[in-house]
This record gives C-alpha cells, structure tokens and sequence, in this order.
C-alpha cells in the first residue's frame, strides 16, 4: 500500500476514534440522568402519563370537544383581560437548575395595564415535598413607566423586596384605571 492510501485509512480511523470517544460520554450523560430517579419513580410517572393520557383520551373524545373547551378557555382570558385591564404581550421560561425535588425557572413577563407598560422578571424556586410541591418566588425585578411618581417606585421597591406578585397585579390594575381617568381628564382641559 502506498503512503497516501494510509494515510486516508488512518484518517477515517481517527475519526471513527472521536465519533466512539463521543458517543460514550453521550451515553455516560444519559446514564447519570436517569440515575437520578430510582425505578420506582420511573414507573409511577409512566402509569400518571398514562393515566392522564387516558383520561385526556376519555374527556375529550372529539375535535369539537377540544375547540368547545377552547373557545371557553379564550372567553374566560378576554372576560380577565377586560376585567383587570391587564393584557401580557409576551412571556419566556427558562429552567435554570433542576434536581430531584428542587426546580428553579426564570421567568420574564411583559405586558401592559390600560395605558401604563410593564416588565417583570423574576425565578420561581419550586420544592417538592413527598405529597405537595411549594413555591417560591425570588428575584424579583418590576420595570414600569411611571413618569416621576414617587409612590409609584415606593410601591414597586416594596414589592420587589417581598416578592408579592398577587399584591403587585391587583394594585396595578387600580392604579392603571385611575390613572387613565386622570389622564383623559387633563386631556380634556388641554383641549379647551
């Protein structure tokens, strides 16, 4: 065999050594993962899949019960979205740690309350216990275009230190309405 021929056999040699090497951390990878769920956990997430995928298959046994659910489901949204005033334009999740019992996801919210913008940005910390699963809001950072009212970043300071999200969209909804009547009634002395 001449010198060139070898060389393509060791190449291909070579990299068929890489594509194995490869390969098997892929493979120690996925073992590590499923170490981290005993059996026993295994089976009873694929008997609740299975369950719920039967119970799915058994409530909703046509189309036209899956689009009579939905438009119930975006009449419920647009009667809120109506109700609060409060109308979200875009979310994204990220998980950013998952372990056996412990899962932190980092959520981003924007959206807009009557006139008024917002952002949010906060990590939900969910626990799991052996029956119930606890959550944990941290990190919460509230962007708003609030012009200069002071009460406004008071309340939004105080908010971000406690985390109270429910407190936060309650209150916004309050503030966003009687805001927009402040502002449409400057509006109309402007005009004359």
């Amino acid at each position: 065999m001449d010198n060139g021929t070898c060389q393509v056999y060791e190449d291909e040699i070579q990299s068929l050594e890489e594509e194995i090497k490869l390969l098997a951390e892929k493979y120690e990878d996925s073992q590590q993962e499923s170490t981290f769920f005993s059996e026993e956990e295994i089976l009873m997430s694929k008997k609740s899949f299975q369950g719920e995928f039967q119970g799915e298959s058994k409530g909703h046994e046509s189309p036209s019960d899956l689009k009579a659910q939905l438009e119930s489901l975006e009449t419920d949204l647009s009667f809120l979205m109506k109700f609060t005033g409060i109308r979200f334009t875009h979310h994204s999740k990220k998980t950013v740690e998952k372990t056996k019992n412990r899962t932190v996801r980092k959520h981003r919210l924007s959206g807009n309350c009557h006139s008024l913008s917002f952002q949010l940005e906060f990590q939900l910390l969910e626990i799991q216990n052996k029956e119930d699963v606890s959550a944990v809001i941290t990190d919460l950072s509230i962007i708003m275009e609030s012009g200069e009212d002071l009460d406004v970043s008071k309340f939004v300071s105080s908010t971000e230190e406690r985390g109270d999200l429910l407190t936060f969209f309650r209150s916004l909804s309050s503030y966003a309405e009687w805001y927009e009547h402040r502002r449409c009634t400057f509006q109309h002395f402007k005009v004359r």
